[in-house]
């Protein structure tokens, strides 16, 4: 599938906003933790996407109620569904001047996913930070994709191209108001 950029410069996919708050301490902090053994840039990305998959755990499997949507919460309270996990590591990779991006993937509801471009490289690289559930691994990954969950056109599920330089407008609406994470299961767009 090729991945299409919603904005041309490149410049976008570095921003900090309310979200992607990669200028808060908590992000700095952790990303200058995750750099310190990782000083290559690939590295570095590899790193900060395992730690986002295995030490921020996925609340729907955890039953932790808190949603979180802003990545310097989802690192300081350890918590949150694709899309905060998504944000957090967009978040921890733009601290370094890694140009990262948000993507979704269409299921039940709407999957949140992050896509790579190294600097230095045309290639953007879809990742997942849900990490999952045995049997759905996701992996980091240059070559090919190694993602959770796998789109099956037969029941409507697909991979949506475009890549975001801020979280789609449905789904952060969701996440900032809603009470619970069951809520917000109920409460997510099923499709862009």
């Amino acid at each position: 599938m090729e991945l299409i950029q919603k904005h041309p410069d490149l410049s976008s996919y570095l921003v900090a906003d309310e979200v992607i708050d990669h200028e808060h301490p908590v992000v700095r902090e952790t990303a200058a933790a995750l750099r310190a053994g990782n000083p290559d840039v690939c590295a570095y990305a590899r790193a900060a996407f395992v730690y986002v998959r295995d030490e921020i755990p996925h609340s729907s499997d955890t039953g932790d109620p808190r949603v979180t949507w802003r990545a310097s919460d989802v690192l300081a309270r350890r918590t949150g569904i694709c899309h905060a996990k998504a944000h957090a590591l967009v978040a921890l990779l733009r601290a370094e001047s890694i140009p990262a991006a948000l993507c979704y993937q269409k299921f039940e509801v709407l999957h949140g996913l992050v896509a790579i471009r190294l600097p230095g490289t045309e290639t953007w690289h879809r990742q997942d930070p849900r990490g999952g559930l045995p049997g759905q691994e996701a992996e980091f990954s240059l070559e090919r994709e190694r993602l959770a969950f796998l789109p099956d056109p037969e029941f409507n599920e697909m991979d949506y191209p475009v890549l975001y330089s801020v979280p789609h407008a449905g789904v952060l609406s969701a996440m900032r108001s809603a009470p619970d994470s069951l809520e917000l299961l109920r409460t997510l767009p099923t499709d862009l």
